[in-house]
């Protein structure tokens, strides 16, 4: 509050110069009421003021935003591991952050299940065991089975296209990162969630893309780089993205089961060779 309530005083000194000297120290205290502008400024300086704190309020938003995208991607990708407490300080040094966005970065983490909070313990990464990521992938083969059924009946063909430029887009990721990795991005930019949203079933999208949805993408991060992994995933996708276009529902759901058991058994062998570091 202090710092924006000065960035706007002092933007308003150079619109006025030093005449306006009471406002800037009114905002620098962080006391400008609606009520005291109204009762110390004439309207030209009011609509100026309402204009920049606008501003100063998406910029805040839009840091916020930046927060929390930067910091879900540290939890997909692992920087912040599984399990790793977290505190403000640390996160603000290590990312560059500040505390107003950051805590409301934060607070949206926590509802999508990706951090936890518990008394006198602070804030962890979210984890699970090692049944537990099996039982979720268990549920993932059955119900996007079904998505992947649904989708090839009910997606348009516009969104058919736009399918298959994902994949275009996925490869050209994979060729950059040397084959090494598979990161798709979130909502559209992601194969499995376009597929949810194609099978035009509300009722399996939500529970598809509610907190399951945040949760496996930590881990289907860290499953594709397995070497040989993310060429081999993007040529099942390409495989179900193909059925899908041919609306062979019962094609794309067998696809797209295989592919996902595929996943769970990598995810086996891992934990038999204890890698894969729950």
């Amino acid at each position: 509050m202090y710092r924006s309530s000065k960035i706007i005083g002092e933007k308003i000194l150079r619109f006025f110069g030093a005449s306006c000297q009471q406002c800037l120290n009114t905002l620098r205290v962080g006391l400008l009421t609606k009520m005291t502008m109204r009762r110390s400024f004439p309207p030209l300086i009011l609509t100026i003021v309402n204009k920049i704190m606008t501003q100063a309020a998406i910029q805040t938003q839009t840091r916020a935003d930046d927060a929390f995208d930067c910091l879900q991607t540290a939890i997909i990708k692992g920087d912040l591991a599984p399990g790793e407490k977290i505190g403000e300080v640390e996160l603000c040094a290590r990312f560059n952050l500040t505390r107003g966005p950051l805590r409301e970065a934060l607070g949206r983490l926590e509802s999508r299940g990706l951090l936890v909070r518990r008394p006198h313990a602070g804030v962890k990464v979210v984890s699970v065991s090692p049944e537990e990521l099996l039982e979720l992938y268990r549920i993932r083969e059955a119900m996007e089975g079904l998505a992947a059924r649904q989708a090839a009946e009910r997606m348009a063909d516009r969104e058919v296209a736009e399918l298959h430029a994902t994949l275009d887009s996925h490869e050209a990721m994979i060729e950059k990162a040397h084959g090494q990795a598979y990161y798709q991005g979130e909502g559209d930019y992601d194969f499995h969630y376009r597929i949810a949203v194609g099978s035009r079933n509300s009722k399996l999208a939500q529970m598809l893309l509610g907190d399951l949805y945040y949760m496996v993408r930590m881990y289907r991060y860290r499953l594709s780089t397995s070497a040989g992994r993310p060429h081999k995933a993007l040529s099942e996708h390409r495989r179900i993205a193909e059925a899908i276009a041919q609306r062979d529902g019962e094609l794309a759901e067998f696809l797209m089961r295989r592919h996902i058991n595929a996943a769970r058994r990598n995810i086996e062998k891992k934990i038999e060779d204890n890698s894969l570091g729950l």
